[in-house]
């Protein structure tokens, strides 16, 4: 038989510079809360996976490219790029100190120990919005999961991204022909325009169903040659 959780357990609560947030237990669920808007839990990860599978197979058989994962949310993103040997160094970017406590020494670790072991690991405490636009650093591949969406972010912050200008700075941390991979909570064809308009090519929209509802959906564009 089944138990029913009525209500969630907070197990940690944090006030940072982006404003709250906060790690809660629901059943046998770990949920990440910021500013009380629900970012992501432990339920899946299909969406996540894809990010980073479909961000590979566009990478054709460029050899141990190197990835920059912004956000590592509840880790299923940095884990799956690790169990890939494929993969050669992994850039992990993340601004909220309390989601790296959570992974290094709460119970988020269940999910990510072995990848932050991982020698081609590398944790960026940053802000993503500022790490891409000053980096001097180029990858091959960007997979981006910080938001709900180009149309749904968590702060304000974030909406530069997504503009023609924080594309292009996307564009310029990514080497040639790299690919940049959007997570977002729905599909936004204004989304998709503007990878067209800012230069990116091959633009397209992978679907990842879900139980009720629009599917989830990964944005893909490469940078050209």
């Amino acid at each position: 038989m089944s138990t029913t959780y009525d209500s969630p357990e907070v197990l940690d609560r944090r006030e940072g510079p982006y404003g709250e947030v906060v790690l809660r237990r629901h059943g046998e669920l770990l949920q990440i809360i910021a500013n009380g808007c629900f970012l992501m839990d432990t339920s899946d990860g299909r969406s996540e996976r894809l990010l980073v599978d479909a961000a590979l197979e566009a990478l054709c058989d460029r050899p141990a490219p190197h990835v920059l994962i912004g956000g590592l949310g509840v880790g299923f993103s940095l884990a799956h790029a690790a169990a890939n040997s494929r993969w050669g160094r992994i850039t992990v970017v993340e601004r909220e100190s309390a989601v790296v406590d959570w992974h290094r020494d709460g119970p988020l670790g269940e999910l990510s120990r072995a990848a932050l072991a991982d020698p081609r690991t590398e944790i960026v405490h940053d802000d993503l919005v500022d790490y891409v636009n000053e980096t001097s650093a180029t990858f091959d591949a960007l997979c981006l999961d910080i938001d709900n969406g180009p149309g749904w972010t968590v702060t304000d912050g974030n909406d530069g991204l997504y503009s023609p200008a924080g594309l292009a700075s996307c564009a310029r941390a990514l080497r040639p022909g790299g690919v940049l991979a959007v997570w977002s909570a729905q599909p936004s064809p204004e989304f998709e325009e503007t990878l067209g308009n800012v230069g990116f090519q091959q633009v397209r929209t992978e679907e990842i169903p879900v139980a009720r509802g629009v599917p989830d959906v990964v944005h893909l564009g490469i940078r050209p040659e």
